[in-house]
């Protein structure tokens, strides 16, 4: 009596995808990046619960203190701990910068799908508007739009993504390209599927990996793009302890000496970038092998 062995297609696919990530978990810039991004995320959602002093608690006797064992960051111009502030600040960019990077790589992935698949009048209508809006400051349009509809957390999270979406739609336009005169989407033309099932279907999981890489790119330029607007004052609004509205807050107290009430909340800001940064490098080294 035969035995029924089943295919090892399915292990086969699989495999590859086993060996990516033991080469990911094996690399120093790819851990280094995820133990910093994962620290600020602890702080993010637990941060409330393990300060010394309360962040958002005023104490004009004690203001502008240098670091100290009572104040391991010192206090800001109104006597509040910066320590803590440093540490509860990580929520609202951490809310923030990730949704605004999910809006601009769905809607961008969406677009690019559709100009690099039909080209043609498409591409040169869609893809001039895309090199258009690319050829704007990210920054000023942002301010424009924000100055134009109200600054909230909304907001900051519709604009940087909108803005975000074109150059995210230029790079999945451009794998494209390289992937619909293939046989497996001239195979699926011929079976007489539909143009959304062949993008989203066929051609989108062969084109995952730069948009996985482009989106975590995408997040460390959101980080900054919250914190920058933020100390312009259209982005996260007081009394947050959001690290952009403590640089603008305090930038000014650098002149007298009180380096502190700066130097933390930038170097936050600083860590979690470069803590994404090496999350990128890393999966772009793995996919790029």
């Amino acid at each position: 009596m035969s035995t029924i062995v089943p295919p090892a297609a399915p292990r086969a696919a699989s495999e590859p995808r086993f060996d990516q990530l033991r080469v990911l978990l094996r690399s120093p810039t790819f851990v280094v990046g995820v133990l910093i991004v994962v620290w600020w995320i602890v702080c993010a959602i637990a941060g409330q619960w393990f300060v010394p002093v309360d962040p958002y608690a005023s104490d004009p006797l004690n203001s502008l203190m240098p670091p100290d064992r009572a104040h391991w960051f010192g206090t800001d111009q109104l006597g509040r701990d910066v320590f803590s502030r440093v540490i509860v600040g990580a929520r609202d960019i951490l809310t923030i910068a990730p949704l605004a990077t999910l809006l601009g790589t769905v809607a961008g992935t969406a677009l690019g799908l559709i100009v690099g698949y039909f080209d043609g009048w498409v591409d040169n209508v869609v893809g001039r508007g895309i090199d258009a809006i690319l050829a704007l400051p990210l920054v000023i349009v942002a301010l424009l739009a924000l100055a134009a509809v109200g600054a909230s957390n909304f907001t900051v999270i519709l604009v940087i993504g909108i803005t975000f979406a074109p150059i995210t739609a230029r790079t999945v336009r451009a794998a494209v390209f390289a992937e619909r005169h293939l046989d497996y989407v001239a195979a699926a033309q011929l079976r007489g599927e539909r143009a959304p099932y062949i993008m989203f279907a066929e051609i989108l999981p062969n084109v995952l990996p730069p948009i996985i890489v482009e989106a975590t790119v995408r997040l460390g330029y959101a980080i900054f793009a919250v914190a920058t607007l933020s100390f312009l004052g259209f982005g996260i609004q007081p009394p947050s302890a959001d690290w952009g509205l403590a640089l603008s807050e305090s930038y000014t107290l650098m002149a007298g000496g009180a380096w502190w009430t700066v130097v933390f909340a930038a170097g936050a800001i600083a860590t979690l970038v470069v803590g994404v940064n090496l999350i990128a490098d890393g999966v772009q080294g793995v996919l790029d092998r």
